[in-house]
């Protein structure tokens, strides 16, 4: 057997990590001959929480879990950790500006990234889910100079796997007949889901999406909103953000980093935008097509961008530039 990894989720005693922690513990994220250490993190009002969801992950019994350690501490959580899924955030409450949304938050990941810095693996790979994800992830990451800018990223791939279902239900096949949708830009409802250079198997045939859905107003129109505004829909109809979508959506991420992607294949995550090809400002964590290889992301260079895309993916920079912006003023403070 392999030597145990170390693997922390803050925000543990929430409903995104309550659907995310049975399926890393089952071995389905960082694979099946892969022992794990737990650590969950929440804030200390919610340790006697954690203390329950500790007893239901001893009772699931599981071979790989060998241990699980639930804290309140950050020298503790970030200790040696090997991955980090940092779920937890301040979530939007009703009346909240977004400017003191993005105050609260460069508070949380200013310290979260400084732990990260001090105590984990400088080979430890971050994976911010928390909103606003991209300039949380940003904020992290710049807290956390020790460790190199390509380890962090943030989750898109809720998005990308929205993209996919919503194309696949229209053309009447499984969500694993579709591929090479992207998301461009801030996972928020400016982010611009692009199925241009995607491309769906009708029995055995594979086809551009344009071409096998044959209805462009509907790509361009309905499509595109549906995805960006499906989780305000989630909530509108659970009355609760979306848990078990993104726990997967987390799954996913996590494992094409672990494990790669297919050939001829690439999914979205938010990255670091230096040296990319698309004309997309520098100091940003943007969500870019990727390939994945040995642990190591590479954004697609060389996609023929239209000029209906290009405004779109324009758009959604000039939002993470005035986020940026605005938490960098928080981050100097």
């Amino acid at each position: 057997m392999a030597e145990p990894i170390r693997v922390l989720v803050t925000g543990a005693a929430g409903q995104i990590a309550y659907s995310l922690l049975f399926s890393i513990a089952k071995g389905d994220v960082f694979g099946k001959d892969q022992p794990i250490i737990l650590i969950l993190l929440d804030i200390s009002p919610m340790l006697p929480v954690l203390d329950g969801v500790v007893m239901e992950l001893q009772d699931c019994a599981l071979p790989l879990l060998r241990e699980v350690i639930p804290t309140d501490k950050v020298e503790v959580a970030f200790k040696d950790i090997d991955a980090a899924i940092l779920v937890g955030s301040m979530p939007r409450k009703e009346g909240m500006e977004r400017k003191d949304l993005l105050k609260a938050n460069v508070a949380i990941f200013k310290t979260q990234g400084a732990a990260l810095n001090k105590y984990a693996k400088k080979t430890v790979k971050v994976l911010v889910v928390g909103n606003p994800a991209n300039t949380n992830c940003l904020i992290a990451s710049k807290s956390a100079p020790s460790i190199p800018k390509e380890n962090f990223s943030c989750l898109t791939r809720l998005d990308h796997n929205r993209a996919c279902s919503q194309v696949a239900i229209r053309c009447g096949v499984s969500s694993d007949n579709v591929k090479n949708v992207i998301i461009w830009g801030n996972h928020s409802s400016t982010q611009y889901p692009d199925v241009y250079h995607a491309k769906v198997n009708l029995s055995g045939t594979e086809k551009a999406v344009y071409d096998a859905v044959k209805d462009d107003a509907w790509l361009r129109g309905d499509f595109i909103s549906t995805v960006q505004q499906r989780g305000a829909a989630v909530i509108r109809a659970r009355k609760l953000s979306s848990a078990m979508s993104a726990a997967k959506a987390i799954c996913d991420h996590m494992r094409d980093i672990w494990f790669g992607t297919k050939e001829g294949e690439f999914i979205s995550m938010g990255v670091f935008a230096a040296g990319n090809s698309y004309s997309i400002p520098e100091d940003l964590i943007y969500s870019f097509p990727v390939q994945i290889k040995n642990k190591t992301w590479k954004i697609v260079d060389g996609l023929p961008i239209n000029d209906f895309s290009r405004a779109k993916m324009d758009a959604t920079a000039a939002e993470l530039v005035e986020e940026r912006d605005t938490a960098l003023d928080f981050l100097s403070q």
